[in-house]
């Protein structure tokens, strides 16, 4: 069992949008909705799944595209347009790799049964085990949680880099033909 005070996720988006998160160093889940996003805590562990590149895009990825820890703060309304405001939190994103979900199937224990329904939720919870089995596909070396500040605030404690501008990850595509 891997050791943890913090609780693990897997928010579901495409890849582009990840990435624009990622350069702005926030989440986003169920389409900019609060309930949610106030289920996550500082420190917690977020890991972005994204089953296209595109947003509604028939372009299939199936890989894990970032992973961050939740800063401190709660989540906090933005005003989109007249009509349209979402919710965000404020993430501190770790270097990483994508990585294809299908290898990783017969390890994770929430891909146990109808996976892909799952994830349709756009916010699942897993286990700790989970969330280092796909950090490690992905290259990332989450920091050890007794050593972290009590408000999830990593970046505060200087282990981690200046945030730099993202772009969208490089990964391989699938090719899918668009729905008219």
């Amino acid at each position: 069992m891997v050791p943890s005070s913090h609780r693990h996720w897997i928010a579901v988006a495409s890849a582009e949008h990840v990435a624009n998160g990622v350069a702005l160093g926030i989440m986003q889940v169920c389409h900019g909705k609060g309930g949610p996003l106030r289920r996550i805590r500082p420190g917690d562990r977020i890991i972005y799944y994204s089953p296209t590149g595109t947003f509604r895009g028939a372009d299939r990825l199936q890989h894990f595209t970032a992973l961050g820890i939740v800063r401190s703060g709660e989540p906090y309304q933005v005003r989109m347009s007249e009509d349209f405001h979402l919710y965000r939190r404020d993430v501190d994103y770790l270097p990483a790799r994508p990585a294809s979900i299908l290898p990783l199937l017969a390890q994770l224990e929430f891909a146990h049964g109808n996976w892909g329904w799952k994830l349709r939720l756009g916010l699942i919870e897993i286990t700790p085990e989970d969330s280092a089995r796909i950090a490690e596909a992905m290259n990332v070396a989450l920091p050890d949680p007794a050593k972290e500040p009590a408000d999830g605030d990593i970046r505060s404690s200087a282990r981690l880099p200046p945030r730099l501008p993202a772009r969208l990850p490089d990964v391989p595509r699938r090719s899918g033909r668009r729905r008219a």
